[in-house]
């Protein structure tokens, strides 16, 4: 409704002209005092037709320089989140960040499913096999329900915890994906590994993840023997992607010098604009 009405400004109409206007599945029709109907397709565009245009965009970025082989197994899995698409379970934001790495899963060699089910409960994002051995990915975007609104970190926290302790089950290798201008709040604890978790954590990982997570809820166990391996820094804007420990991610991201000003003595250095672009200083002698 939002494009109509702008296409009805840029037309030169005023508000006693709206009853000529009227919106179909094709486009914005005009019917002018002469009863003649003009389709104006330009003005407006159905979302299944801006997700598969994002899409193409996306993928002469992600063509470049590919061999025919991988281009085609990637020109696979975008006509199937466009079928996806079509029965409303994917979103446009989710969809660009999981192409982009799957491209660089089939570069390393994996071969890539999207939107895969584990079970009758779980889907995962993207479902890499290499060999005898499993990677999962599940993609980030820190997306916040409104009913969460009051609550959003603690919310994001459990769902985070939630995601590691189930999807990590069915895997070898478990990892989030996630944009460089969005950081991870998940507990310290589980980017340790199991061996390090102390009972505590233990304990305060089960309370987070029962406000929000009870059909069914997650047991001990699970959260003791669950294992973040990786996280990728999926940047779309570049089409590329970087691996990242869970423990460096969290330093890096916690890092003091990624949120504040640059002191006197590092002028010199440019502030980075995302994780992505971070560069920690090397360890040395203090001077």
């Amino acid at each position: 409704m939002f494009r109509a009405c702008l296409c009805i400004q840029r037309l030169g109409l005023s508000i006693a002209d709206l009853y000529i206007v009227t919106l179909n599945d094709t486009g914005l029709k005009l019917n002018d005092d002469r009863g003649r109907n003009s389709l104006l397709r330009v003005c407006t565009m159905d979302g299944r037709g801006r997700f598969e245009q994002d899409l193409s965009t996306l993928m002469l970025r992600l063509a470049a320089g590919m061999e025919k082989e991988a281009e085609i197994k990637l020109n696979n899995l975008r006509d199937w989140l466009l079928k996806l698409q079509k029965e409303n379970v994917v979103k446009i934001n989710h969809s660009v960040m999981e192409l982009v790495c799957a491209k660089y899963l089939i570069l390393k060699g994996y071969d890539v499913q999207l939107e895969y089910g584990l079970n009758e409960l779980l889907t995962c994002d993207l479902y890499s096999t290499k060999g005898y051995g499993n990677l999962i990915v599940e993609v980030e975007t820190g997306f916040i329900p409104p009913e969460h609104a009051l609550n959003p970190l603690t919310y994001l926290s459990a769902r985070l915890a939630s995601k590691i302790i189930r999807y990590s089950s069915f895997a070898g290798k478990f990892a989030l994906g996630v944009p460089p201008h969005y950081v991870l709040s998940f507990p310290n604890a589980l980017a340790k590994p199991p061996r390090r978790r102390t009972p505590a954590e233990l304990e305060y990982v089960k309370k987070l993840c029962d406000l929000y997570y009870h059909n069914p809820p997650v047991t001990e166990e699970e959260i003791l023997n669950a294992r973040i391996h990786e996280i990728y820094l999926i940047d779309v804007d570049r089409a590329r992607v970087l691996e990242i420990d869970p423990e460096a991610y969290m330093k890096r991201a916690l890092h003091k010098e990624f949120f504040s000003s640059l002191n006197d003595e590092d002028k010199t250095r440019p502030k980075p604009a995302t994780l992505f672009d971070f560069q920690e200083k090397p360890e040395g002698p203090a001077k």
